[in-house]
């Protein structure tokens, strides 16, 4: 017997957003977090587009823009003068029908996991506060939690979304391996400020050197700054909130007292580190307890948003479809190979070998070499099995929106339709420019899964999920 049928140890962006894909689905699940409230900081502020295109199809994406905003260009200050604009980001081509969300969207991370909860609890699922795993033990049948206080949870499955220093992590005896990206220690803290325009990104560069640097960045949708401080190596970082006004007053033209409040401030040491598997019989790792990013670049918090979609699906495949269980192996086969790429992206952007771009908004990332790709075509067009699946209209109908739900999307394009299925959605239409001719099914968190020219195969391939 089970308490729950998954249990995610972590309210993180990574254990909300699968919180919010199962319950959607009707698996039950409980959400556990050692703390007594979530996060408090605005550490993840970026949310890249493919992200968005996920919290559109979860049903958070209108909350998320009502309260977010686009980055400012950055501003270079020296001597209390303005210097020059300076460009964080390649700037994108803009909106297309494929792409409609073309560049990054600042929300601080506590607003994004309020958002997350919200709809969590709109769905009916919640989250435990107060809830501290102390021991996992795992059995042919389940596992079971051990908790600092209160009674142990027993789960089908167990999800360790509990950050860098996964308990989870731990006990099922998994390893990570890393780097030090840099030896300088940093602070950020959010703040507010007088005498600071919110209209851009603020750099307060010492020197020729970056170990001193101050970035003042006014945080979209609230009255707050982030302030981020690097230090010399070996220097202990002062998180008082004096401690942070010094550092204001000793880097910028502003006095200690323009820092009004200082509401959060954290430090830490800038790594990159990845774990050694994905999963371990019953217990996953996604988000910071599978791979832990420099935040450079902003990929951190979006591949963990990335991990839990791409298994949500599955688990619910598995657990609600009589899919088999050989189908969860696939999620560290796809997962694991992005976050090393996305770990070596962020690394690169750190240490200034690569401008943040195209590659950071996740929308090229895709799963060709996965066993759940099946492209069938003899001559494919531009949308390949395994690709991400573009936004388009076709006869009327605009494709994010026939895809959001948790089911399977088949677009038959320039070429006649097999009979739909209860469990697949049919959408048809003429060849299309964005997607060439043929039949892309479209699995549920928006990839192709297969491609052909015709429908034979088909059935076999959607067996594999459940006997469709």
């Amino acid at each position: 017997m089970s308490d729950t049928h998954v249990l995610i140890v972590g309210a993180g962006p990574a254990g909300l957003t699968l919180g919010i894909d199962l319950a959607r689905r009707g698996i039950p699940a409980l959400v556990v977090e050692r703390a007594d409230e979530l996060f408090p900081g605005s550490r993840g502020k970026g949310l890249q587009p493919r992200t968005m295109e996920v919290f559109d199809d979860l049903g958070v994406l209108e909350a998320i823009h009502a309260v977010g905003g686009g980055y400012p260009a950055g501003m270079i200050w020296r001597n209390g003068e303005r210097l020059r604009e300076h460009h964080v980001f390649e700037q994108p081509a803009g909106p297309s029908e494929d792409s409609p969300y073309d560049e990054p969207w600042m929300v601080p991370q506590w607003r994004t996991q309020r958002i997350l909860l919200e709809r969590l609890e709109e769905l009916g699922g919640k989250v435990a506060f107060g809830r501290e795993v102390t021991g996992v033990a795992q059995d042919p049948e389940g596992v079971t939690a051990h908790f600092a206080s209160g009674g142990p949870v027993r789960a089908r499955y167990l999800v360790a979304a509990d950050g860098g220093r996964s308990v989870v992590r731990r006990a099922v005896g998994v390893g990570m391996t890393g780097e030090e990206v840099d030896p300088f220690p940093t602070l950020v803290a959010d703040v507010r400020i007088t005498g600071l325009d919110r209209d851009n990104w603020h750099f307060f560069p010492q020197g020729e050197g970056t170990e001193d640097l101050l970035a003042i960045c006014p945080l979209a949708g609230t009255e707050d700054f982030q302030l981020v401080a690097r230090f010399a190596e070996g220097a202990e970082v002062d998180l008082s909130p004096e401690g942070v006004r010094q550092v204001v007053a000793a880097r910028s033209h502003l006095a200690a007292e323009d820092v009004t409040e200082v509401r959060w401030a954290s430090d830490f040491r800038p790594r990159a580190a990845l774990a050694d598997r994905f999963r371990v019989d019953r217990v996953f790792l996604a988000g910071d307890a599978a791979h832990v990013h420099s935040p450079a670049g902003g990929q951190g918090l979006n591949t963990s948003v990335q991990d839990a979609y791409n298994l949500g699906w599955k688990l619910g495949a598995v657990l609600g479809d009589g899919a088999r269980a050989a189908l969860l192996d696939t999620y560290e086969e796809e997962r694991r190979p992005i976050a090393a790429q996305m770990l070596g992206l962020t690394t690169s952007i750190h240490r200034g070998e690569t401008r943040r771009g195209g590659a950071t908004r996740q929308l090229d990332l895709g799963y060709p070499a996965s066993t759940l790709t099946a492209e069938t075509r003899t001559a494919p067009g531009p949308v390949r099995a395994g690709d991400r699946a573009p936004d388009a209209t076709v006869n009327g109908v605009r494709l994010f929106d026939a895809f959001r739900g948790p089911h399977w999307t088949l677009l038959a394009l320039g070429t006649s339709a097999p009979a739909p299925s209860a469990a697949v959605r049919l959408v048809q239409g003429p060849a299309h420019e964005t997607y060439g001719t043929g039949l892309f099914l479209v699995r549920p968190d928006g990839y192709v899964g297969w491609a052909g020219d015709t429908p034979d195969g088909l059935p076999e391939y959607l067996a594999r999920f459940g006997g469709r």
